[in-house]
This record gives C-alpha cells, structure tokens and sequence, in this order.
C-alpha cells in the first residue's frame, strides 16, 4: 500500500512522522520544486484574507510560519497563531528571525484547540490533501472563524489531463523524489506529495466541500499548469 492511501489514524501519524524528517529542509524543497513560486503564492493567500487592522489570523497546518509571517509582512499591526501537529516544523520555525511575534500552537486540523469563532482568517499552505478526515478539517475552520471571516487555502490539486499532463507526471514522479533524496535526504516523503496530489480533490470538487460546509462566496483559481490552486470563502 502507499503511503497516499493510507487513512484515518495511520494517515495522520505518517504525515506527522514524514514532515519531522524533512523540517530542516521543508523551506529550501518548496522554494526549489515551484521554482520560487510557492512565495509568490503566498502572498496571495493573505491578500485573498482580506485582513484589517489587528486581524487575528490563523496559519494551519503552519509547518515553520511562512503564511503567518507573510501576514505580518503585509499587515505589520496583525494578530498571528501558527499552529501544526507536527513540532519539529515549529521549531525549525521558531529559528526564523521575528519568530517571537507569532504565537504557537500544537494543534491537529481536525480538533483545533481553539474556541469557535475566535480568528478573523485561517490560511493554510498544502494542508488539506494531508488531512485524515477533509469533511472535519473544513468543519473545523469554519467553527473557529468570526462572522465575516475568510478561509484561504492553497494546495496541490490533481492535474487536469492536457497536452502537458505527461509533463507533468515527468516532474512530479521523478525530479521531485530526486530533489528530495539529494537534498533532503528522504525520497520517500517526496514520492507521497504526487502520490497524494493525484489522489485529492479536483479544485471543482473541493469548492464544492466548502460549500457544504457553510462557506459562501466561494472560489478558485489554479496555478502551475492546474497543479496548485488556492481556494477562499467567506463565513
């Protein structure tokens, strides 16, 4: 079986077990596999929040902070929490110059240690195609969001079939894994990204979970020949 298909609790703890190896070099990996465009990307999750002045915003599945602290580079007077189930992402994050003005918290998507309707935004960078249960993660972060609030989040989808798909398979199944054997030191954990790539939600799909969940004027708009999409709604 592949890791991809594992489910439930096994899901979870190979998803925490996977992100410890890799913490020192998650940052470095994702700058290298999107070519730089995970930054760009970024910062276009927290315009999508919508943030005000002292905006309490809560980066999920945070790994070492780098939608929290985009926040606070775009709105210095903003209210961060990062949060992540797994600690050695957050401390490898707690490195980071300026780390001391995010709060952080251990905390697993599908149980947040928050109360309800306490954050004005959640943002989430490649979170939900590794929860155990997507229905409860999205049930989650409506229940901790304030009336008005925004979800923002960005992720991988399953490439559409197209001229370019095989392409694209190229890179993910092979220069990827490899990246990650050479830099890394973990090939494995970079063979579950495509694995677990192909196997979420088409971007359409996912939308429409959001929109069962509660969320209104939801959207989408996909990146990287259809392999990345950030996804919004409101409460």
């Amino acid at each position: 079986m592949k890791a991809a298909d594992l489910k439930g609790n096994e899901r979870a703890d190979y998803v925490r077990n996977m992100f410890a190896r890799i913490a020192p070099r998650y940052d470095l990996m994702n700058r290298l596999m999107t070519v730089g465009q995970d930054v760009r990307w970024r910062r276009e999750v927290i315009r999508k929040a919508s943030l005000t002045p002292k905006a309490r915003v809560l980066d999920l599945g945070s790994g070492t902070g780098d939608l929290a602290f985009e926040a606070l580079k775009q709105h210095p007077t903003c209210i961060p929490f990062a949060s992540d189930f797994t600690l050695e992402m957050m401390r490898t994050g707690k490195l980071r110059p300026n780390a001391e003005k995010l709060s952080w918290s251990a905390g697993d998507a599908i149980q947040l240690p928050f109360e309800s309707e306490t954050v004005d935004a959640v943002v989430s960078g490649f979170l939900l195609r590794n929860v155990a249960d997507i229905r409860l993660a999205l049930e989650e972060q409506y229940r901790v969001l304030k009336p008005g609030g925004m979800m923002v989040a960005l992720d991988t989808t399953r490439p559409r079939p197209g001229p370019l798909a095989p392409l694209i398979r190229f890179y993910m199944h092979t220069v990827i894994p490899t990246f990650g054997e050479l830099i890394a030191g973990d090939g494995e954990a970079y063979t579950y990204l495509p694995d677990s790539s192909e196997q979420f939600l088409p971007a359409e799909q996912l939308a429409a979970h959001m929109v069962t969940t509660g969320f209104q004027k939801v959207g989408f708009r996909c990146y990287m020949f259809g392999s990345i999409a950030i996804h919004w709604g409101g409460k």
